[in-house]
């Protein structure tokens, strides 16, 4: 198996510390709104790479985190006039209602940050005794960029210009600013979001997040760091120095996997432009949440997406002509030329438009048992699939009813017309009368 690591710049050989486990990371939400379908890709991603880990005979020990206390959700609380615990477990239910629709297998651990608030202030003590981290007059700690050699070796730092001493307290951030970064916002008691602890006061800084709740649970070093791109720099960045700082070892990830932006209609997803996306939206419009999940396994997870309503509808169209075709399967002999090449496209960092491909050229000679470990990896649940239960989008159910509006009126080449359509959509008609 191999596998794209940001750290390299390569693809290389997957090899992890224990020859049967697997560690793996992989960022989570910060739950204060609904996550849109650039973020839900991600999580897909994540998804594919653990069934394909699985699919060689790796045992994966995952964890995916819940960032429930940030600046966002402290704004949206007071937006809403709400408590940081009624925003967070309003928005982790939506998210773990999106992943489960997704089909999105459940983490082996989700832990919530809240939970880790006084391993976060241990963690963080630590690197001020090592002389990593220094204290400001206000209370807040920041990590000393310049006492860490390395910073950098993620995102590559050529072009940036390290800002030794300049300090950012906010959780947002610039991309093209390279600053010590705060690993404790010291917070008066009784404001919102303000934790007593043993550095007082206060609540930890985002990145410091993350390195707590993983270490905890998986360990000083992990074998996969799985986020999208956006999160190279700086977050898994300051992941890695205060990481390696606290713990003297190296490399704190050994392989960190990133996957591509999504664009919509070719443009950046924002509210602004009115393209942000969530999978309440697409459902609204009669598309299954499978059908996304089909949609992000046509492009590669390294390479840009653009989602357009008609590669959706493409989408809609393909899936439903690969459920059709396997309701029809019989029990028989697995192909095992099909597994080996399938298991090698997965295999060769996670090539699924490759893997889908394959699929539909062995698609006459597949059987029951071919289906049941294909599926095992794609999570289409076509397992399941029985002919009544095909997934008829707005635009089709339109299209019935205007051709059997032309039947009445016996308008029957219009109504051909409409047919053939039908049928080009992945679709068959059958007149009962």
């Amino acid at each position: 198996m191999k596998i794209y690591n940001t750290l390299s710049r390569s693809v290389e050989e997957f090899s992890p510390q224990d020859k049967e486990k697997v560690r793996l990371y992989t960022c989570g939400p910060t739950v204060y709104d609904n996550m849109h379908i650039g973020n839900l890709r991600t999580f897909v991603f994540s998804d594919i790479l653990i069934r394909v880990l699985k699919q060689n005979n790796f045992k994966v020990e995952s964890v995916q985190n819940i960032t429930d206390i940030d600046d966002k959700i402290i704004k949206r609380a007071k937006e809403k006039n709400k408590t940081i615990k009624e925003i967070a477990e309003e928005f982790t239910a939506y998210f773990l209602q999106d992943v489960s629709k997704l089909n999105i297998q459940r983490p082996t651990f989700q832990p919530r940050a809240t939970e880790y608030i006084n391993k976060m202030a241990d963690y963080i003590q630590v690197l001020l005794e090592k002389g990593f981290a220094y204290k400001e007059t206000d209370g807040s700690i920041y990590f000393d960029i310049s006492k860490f050699p390395e910073y950098g070796k993620l995102s590559g730092l050529q072009k940036r210009e390290l800002k030794t001493g300049t300090r950012i307290l906010s959780d947002e951030y610039t991309k093209d600013d390279v600053q010590d970064f705060a690993l404790w916002k010291a917070i008066s008691e009784g404001e919102l979001g303000s934790f007593n602890t043993s550095l007082g006061w206060g609540r930890p800084g985002w990145h410091i997040e993350c390195s707590v709740m993983s270490q905890t649970i998986l360990g000083n070093k992990l074998d996969i760091h799985t986020g999208g791109v956006d999160l190279v720099f700086p977050h898994h960045e300051n992941e890695i120095a205060q990481s390696e700082a606290k713990t003297g070892e190296s490399p704190f990830v050994k392989y960190w996997v990133h996957g591509a932006h999504m664009l919509v209609d070719g443009k950046k997803m924002s509210k602004s432009l009115n393209n942000f996306y969530t999978l309440s939206d697409l459902e609204k419009k009669g598309f299954n949440p499978l059908v996304l999940r089909y949609l992000y396994l046509q492009t590669h997870y390294r390479q840009e997406m653009n989602f357009t309503w008609e590669s959706l509808e493409a989408a809609q169209s393909a899936l439903n002509k690969l459920r059709n075709h396997v309701a029809s399967f019989v029990d028989g002999e697995v192909n095992d030329e099909f597994k080996t090449k399938f298991i090698e496209a997965c295999g060769d960092d996670l090539n699924m438009p490759k893997a889908l491909a394959l699929v539909w050229e062995n698609i006459g000679s597949m059987s029951k048992n071919d289906l049941n470990w294909v599926d095992e990896v794609l999570g289409l649940e076509l397992a399941e699939y029985k002919k009544e239960d095909v997934m008829l989008p707005v635009e089709i159910q339109q299209l019935l009813e205007k051709r059997e509006k032309l039947r009445k009126e016996k308008k029957y080449d219009e109504a051909d017309k409409i047919r053939k359509k039908i049928i080009e959509m992945g679709f068959r008609v059958e007149d009962k009368t």
